[in-house]
C-alpha cells in the first residue's frame, strides 16, 4: 500500500456530514470479494459505504462493516430501496429486511432507486418519512431522479430530502439537475464517477492526470469534489481502493477544471428502459 494511509478519516471533506468520497458496491456481488473490499475500504479510512437492495450484497457489506476496526457509529451507511418496494408496506418491510442483512439497528440514508415501478410520491414518501420518524433511517434519499422528480420529492416529505444519487462523471456533469438540486438544498452523490472507467480514454484527463503524476481516476473524484459533489466509486482491489482514496490529495487548478468542462463528449452509461429521461 502507497503511503496514503497517512490520509485520515477527518481529512475527507464532507457536505452535511456525509463524506465525500465513499465506496461504491454495485456489481461487488462475491460475497467474499464485496466484504472483504468494504473492510479495507474502511480500515484504510473511508468512511462512506453505498449499496442497494437490488445489489444483491447487503449480507456481504454489513460483514465487512462488522470485520472492520471501526466502530458502526463512524460509518456512514446508504442503501436503496427498489423499484419493486416502493408501495408504501413493500417499503416498510423491505427496509427493516435490509437492516437484517446489514446488521444494523438503522442507516443513515435510504434512498428511492428510481422513481419508476411501484413508485408513487405521496405513498412511497410517507413510508420514508414513518422510518425516518421511527429512527431506523437517518436521512432521506432519491436516485436517478430528474428535476421535476426532485421538486416533487421535496413537496410530498416531511422530513428534508438529503441527496440525489445520479450518475455523475466529466462525461456526464449534469449541470441542469446539480443547479436543481441546489436550488432544494439537495446534496449530489454521483454514482459510476469513472464512467464505468471510460475516464481513461479522455486525452483531457490523462493530459491533466500525467501533468500532476496521478491516475485519470484521481483527476475525475478531484473535479467532482471541487464542484460540490460526493462520490462513491466502486472498487473491489486494495490497489484501485487505495488510488481512488488517493485522490483527496489532488488539488487541481483553476485552469484543470476549465479543461474538464470545456471536454466536448457525453457518454451515459446507465439507461435502463425505465430510466425518466
Amino acid at each position: 500500500m502507497s503511503e496514503q494511509q497517512s490520509l485520515a478519516p477527518e481529512d475527507v471533506p464532507r457536505a452535511n456530514g456525509m463524506p465525500m468520497l465513499g465506496l461504491g458496491t454495485w456489481q461487488n456481488d462475491d460475497p467474499t470479494d464485496c466484504a472483504r473490499s468494504v473492510e479495507t475500504a474502511l480500515n484504510m479510512g473511508y468512511r462512506h459505504v453505498d449499496t442497494a437492495q437490488i445489489y444483491g450484497n447487503e449480507e456481504a457489506v454489513g460483514e465487512g462493516i462488522a470485520n472492520a476496526d471501526v466502530d458502526r457509529e463512524d460509518v456512514f451507511l446508504a442503501t436503496k430501496v427498489w423499484t419493486d418496494n416502493l408501495a408504501y408496506d413493500d417499503v416498510i418491510e423491505s427496509t427493516e429486511e435490509s437492516l437484517e442483512k446489514l446488521g444494523v439497528e438503522s442507516v443513515d440514508l435510504l434512498y428511492v432507486h428510481w422513481p419508476s415501478g411501484e413508485y408513487s410520491p405521496e405513498e412511497t414518501l410517507r413510508a420514508f418519512d414513518e422510518l425516518y420518524d421511527e429512527g431506523r433511517i437517518d436521512r432521506i434519499g432519491v436516485s436517478n431522479f430528474q428535476p421535476e422528480h426532485v421538486e416533487t420529492a421535496v413537496e410530498y416529505t416531511e422530513a428534508p430530502v438529503f441527496a440525489n444519487q445520479v450518475e455523475l462523471h466529466p462525461l456526464l456533469p449534469q449541470e441542469e439537475l446539480r443547479e436543481a438540486c441546489a436550488e432544494h438544498d439537495v446534496e449530489v452523490v454521483a454514482y459510476s464517477p469513472l464512467a464505468r472507467g471510460e475516464v481513461f480514454d479522455v486525452p483531457e484527463l490523462e493530459e491533466i492526470a500525467d501533468e500532476h503524476g496521478v491516475s485519470a481516476a484521481q483527476v475525475s473524484l478531484a473535479w467532482l469534489r471541487e464542484k460540490g459533489v460526493t462520490a462513491i466509486p466502486k472498487a473491489t482491489s486494495e490497489d484501485h481502493i487505495d488510488d481512488n482514496w488517493d485522490s483527496l490529495r489532488l488539488e487541481l487548478e483553476p485552469e484543470d477544471v476549465e479543461r474538464i468542462d470545456a471536454i466536448d463528449r457525453t457518454d451515459r452509461q446507465v439507461d435502463p428502459d425505465f430510466a425518466p429521461w
